[in-house]
């Protein structure tokens, strides 16, 4: 069975923030591929659709609570140089939660979710940024992000594409197209990044790249 492992990095030295999939690309589970819409409902619903990404609104219950609390952290982060400890770690809860949500959404995977920490074969690790936090960025950081969220409304629509065209051919052939494999993955690890540094995780301006 042929198996993908990827990770996704800036082009500069490593960005802080790497995302990780291992999965197979032949021998996949046409059945559960083919409910997959149906069964990442309840993971739609915590931590948001993969294919509404780039509509940072569109991130589940548990992705809002993660983006109220950054308004929080912004607050601390603008007087005291520093965020909440324990708010940056439910970011981190829901931003792993969320990855692992995204790969099986989008076929990368076909191990269901776990709904905790669980191991999984996707991933995500974010770096500790330095402090005092650069406190500029963090004041601008909602129109800093802008440039990438208009960037991410075209790719996420042409990923839903890829993604569908990946669906058929699994659930015909039982194998993922390989040539649609780092488009897909390059735009998961795209969303991530933009993702961690609008939740003020990073201080890193993401590259545009995939």
């Amino acid at each position: 069975m042929a198996t993908i492992a990827a990770s996704s990095h800036a082009h500069a030295g490593p960005y802080p923030v790497t995302v990780s999939v291992e999965g197979p690309l032949t021998g996949r589970n046409r059945l559960t591929t083919f409910l997959r819409p149906l069964l990442a409902i309840p993971h739609a619903l915590l931590v948001g659709p993969a294919m509404a990404g780039q509509r940072f609104a569109a991130v589940g219950f548990i992705g809002a609570a993660a983006y109220v609390l950054a308004v929080v952290n912004w607050v601390l982060i603008l007087f005291n140089g520093a965020e909440h400890q324990g708010i940056r770690k439910f970011q981190l809860y829901y931003l792993r939660w969320r990855t692992r949500a995204l790969a099986y959404m989008a076929l990368f995977v076909d191990d269901y979710p776990p709904f905790d920490d669980a191991a999984y074969p996707a991933g995500i690790e974010v770096g500790e940024p330095s402090v005092p936090r650069d406190r500029l960025t963090v004041a601008f950081r909602p129109l800093l992000a802008l440039p990438h969220i208009f960037v991410l409304c075209f790719l996420v629509l042409a990923w839903f594409v890829t993604t569908v065209m990946a669906w058929v051919a699994i659930v015909f052939t039982g194998n993922y197209p390989a040539s649609l494999r780092p488009f897909s993955f390059g735009v998961l690890g795209w969303l991530l990044r933009v993702e961690a540094y609008a939740l003020l995780l990073v201080d890193e301006y993401p590259p545009f790249e995939l």
